[in-house]
């Protein structure tokens, strides 16, 4: 089974695909969907469409999970990551991946076991998993942390769907 995990964003939405083979999860490639904030947000939300048909067409998930949007205080930034995560829900239905969403709390809880885990948290629980070849390129270090949560948001599916992969040895391996 194949999972694409998503990190929405407007400016910045972090991706990861992760595959389970025969018990054995890997993480098959991770990085973002970036637009320029210079862009009118039509183009914008253009350019977050094109990158998931590219996506959703290169690795075929069958499964898109997504991290549910949560804002406190912004209803400006609310709406406008909403706006791109519609675009994204419509990305999906062409490519009819089913559609799973997880609130940050529930990602956090499942795959760093606490649901207040922070950002450095998240990436050390994602590289017990993955290894530590799960790192950002030089040039996106600012970044990393959304491809991390991209990863995390498909782990967690994994997790929830298959409670054998949590504990000890998430890697399926003795």
């Amino acid at each position: 089974m194949i999972v694409l995990g998503i990190d929405p964003g407007t400016a910045t939405t972090g991706y990861g695909v992760v595959l389970n083979k025969n018990g054995k999860l890997s993480a098959e490639t991770w990085g973002l969907i970036e637009t320029n904030k210079e862009h009118d947000p039509s183009r914008r939300l253009r350019n977050i469409y094109k990158e998931m048909n590219f996506l959703l067409s290169k690795h075929n998930p069958d499964i898109v999970a997504i991290e549910k949007i949560f804002f406190a205080t912004n209803a400006k930034t609310a709406i406008r990551v909403g706006q791109a995560l519609g675009v994204m829900l419509l990305s999906t239905t062409r490519y009819k991946a089913d559609v799973y969403e997880y609130a940050p709390g529930t990602i956090k809880k499942m795959v760093a076991g606490s649901g207040r885990a922070d950002k450095k948290e998240m990436q050390q629980s994602i590289r017990k998993v993955f290894g530590n070849k799960v790192r950002s390129e030089a040039k996106k270090k600012t970044h990393f942390d959304n491809a991390a949560d991209g990863l995390a948001v498909a782990l967690c599916h994994f997790y929830s769907i298959d409670n054998t992969l949590i504990g000890g040895d998430k890697n399926g391996e003795s």
